[in-house]
């Protein structure tokens, strides 16, 4: 059951930032609320000892869109629906839009924010992978100091980020991408509607005279969070575009899954199955470039 709870409704991030100065764990952040919620239904062990909530409603500063300096800045409690009508995420982020299309229900999407996403960092987080292929930054802000840093290196694990008691995240960062990268998102799971992912893949690829020049690659679900698969893009570098390179590339993939993921009872299946989807991802990106 929910309990009952002091629930305060800050109108800015100053404010905001006042009331976690000393957050001792028992403060939490409410945006959309699809994550917290259904954990307070299900006593899940993360929400304990919540004893307040700061709810972002009011917040408007936290769900705008801009672009300056080549630098696109997304409020982190944008909606995902928000994200999909957006016409500068539209036009410079298609990935992201693609993937906030494949997340929960409309219901869920007009009420669960990008940066709720990535803070609670599930398995499943489906903004994740695209993110971190446009190289994404984020702002986190308390009431002492503020500090960029790397989506990547603020991911930990499963239902971990570096995000101290007394911060808020208030900006994803994300450099205006190439007009030469063409990209493509792609979600497996168990139905068409209202999934949970079990594979997903992020790819951007520049390719220059039948040249692999950069790709870009980030596995959500298949990982244990979403991860950008540096090793495998130097791998790809310099590759012609031709079904044996797409080939030894998927498979460079599916082996550096599995070294990050570890053999597990579902490997056997779902290895072959995230190659096929990186094989075929890269030949219709190809197509795409020409």
């Amino acid at each position: 059951m929910i309990p009952v709870l002091e629930i305060f409704q800050p109108k800015s991030v100053d404010e905001i930032c006042r009331l976690l100065k000393s957050n001792n764990g028992d403060t939490r952040i409410i945006a959309g609320g699809t994550d917290i919620i259904p954990g307070f239904h299900i006593d899940s062990p993360r929400f304990a000892g919540i004893k307040r909530l700061l709810d972002l409603q009011l917040v408007d500063e936290l769900k705008t869109v801009s672009i300056n300096h080549q630098i696109i800045s997304i409020g982190a409690a944008i909606t995902f629906s928000d994200i999909i009508t957006n016409p500068v995420l539209n036009s410079y982020l298609p990935l992201l839009v693609k993937s906030s299309k494949t997340i929960g229900s409309t219901q869920i999407r007009n009420r669960a924010t990008l940066g709720g996403n990535f803070i609670n960092n599930a398995p499943c987080a489906d903004s994740v992978a695209p993110l971190l292929v446009y190289d994404a930054e984020i702002k986190i802000k308390s009431f002492t100091s503020e500090k960029i840093m790397k989506l990547q290196d603020f991911l930990v694990k499963p239902y971990a980020t570096r995000l101290n008691p007394d911060e808020i995240v208030t900006k994803i960062m994300v450099p205006v991408p190439s007009t030469d990268f063409v990209g493509d998102f792609y979600k497996l799971g168990r139905r068409r509607a209202v999934s949970i992912s079990r594979i997903s893949l992020a790819m951007l690829m520049m390719n220059e005279d039948k040249i692999i020049k950069e790709m870009r690659i980030a596995s959500g679900a298949v990982t244990p969070i979403g991860t950008r698969l540096y090793d495998v893009e130097e791998f790809a570098k310099g590759k012609v575009c031709n079904e044996e390179a797409f080939k030894e590339i998927a498979i460079k993939l599916g082996e550096r899954i599995l070294a990050v993921s570890g053999l597990r009872w579902s490997s056997e299946y779902k290895i072959p199955v995230v190659q096929q989807v990186c094989y075929q991802l890269i030949k219709g990106i190809e197509r795409r470039s020409l």
